[in-house]
């Protein structure tokens, strides 16, 4: 799954990396290296620009929600739990069929955090002697220290309780896209430690190589059985690396560039 992640790549960089043609300086977010759901989030995404004359869609660098409210609902109450969508069931959940048909995005990232049960932790949970076990964050990134583009959906949803013109009137939602995890080699794996991201969690966000970024953005591409779900396809093998991080990336509280400190060892003792 995707339920943490980093951002530490400032506006200008995503801009350039992505060719984005449209962005508010005044609305750019500061790194975040602790990003957890309902925060404010980038993605990229191609759409009209509202009240132009130009209907073109344009590529933007927007700011939403992590954590998608379908615009059906009736409150926002939900989105906490809609961080993610499953890539195998996104056309078939009415959460998702819309947004997956009209409306996708690019999550951009610097890696994400999983974390994995300490092997005396788990022995004591499935006891029943302890309710929550101790894990270990690992960190996950791009082998080469690029960015990592997470295929997302966004919605909207307009809360009736407000005026039109509220500011909080509309709401612009997001969720992360998953995927199941690679079951190969890490690239650069330890010695000891995890020979896979299956090893780690039995899901991962769907990573999309440059070379699919302009047909997933495509808003005229609304083949959901055709192109469009060959780009849910899981990118080649081998392109991610995962090290230990510091547990104190578990708590939101935390957050700066230190937690992406590669340990040397990890803090808790894991199945590997």
């Amino acid at each position: 799954m995707c339920g943490r992640y980093a951002a530490g790549r400032g506006p200008e960089e995503l801009v350039e990396a992505f060719g984005v043609e449209r962005w508010e300086p005044q609305e750019a977010l500061a790194p975040d290296w602790n990003v957890a759901p309902t925060k404010a989030v980038h993605v990229v995404l191609d759409r009209p620009v509202k009240d132009a004359g130009d209907r073109r869609p344009v590529r933007q660098l927007r700011v939403l929600t992590w954590g998608l409210v379908p615009s059906w609902a009736q409150n926002p109450d939900g989105a906490a739990r809609m961080i993610n969508a499953r890539a195998e069931t996104l056309a078939e959940k009415p959460s998702f069929r819309r947004p997956f048909a009209q409306r996708r995005c690019i999550v951009p990232a610097d890696g994400y955090y999983e974390w994995v049960t300490a092997h005396d932790e788990r022995r004591l949970e499935v006891e029943g002697r302890r309710k929550r076990a101790r894990k270990q964050p690992y960190f996950v990134l791009p082998a080469d220290g690029g960015l990592l583009a997470m295929a997302g959906i966004y919605e909207f949803w307009r809360d009736r309780t407000l005026p039109d013109e509220h500011p909080r009137a509309w709401w612009a939602t997001c969720s992360v896209i998953t995927t199941e995890a690679e079951t190969g080699p890490l690239a650069a794996a330890p010695a000891e430690g995890p020979r896979s991201l299956s090893d780690i969690h039995p899901r991962m966000p769907l990573m999309l190589t440059p070379d699919r970024w302009d047909a997933w953005l495509d808003p005229a591409n609304t083949d959901t059985e055709g192109s469009l779900r060959e780009l849910l396809s899981p990118p080649p093998g081998g392109l991610m690396r995962a090290y230990p991080v510091s547990t104190a990336v578990s708590s939101v509280r935390n957050n700066g560039a230190e937690l992406l400190t590669e340990l040397a060892a990890p803090e808790e003792e894991t199945l590997f």
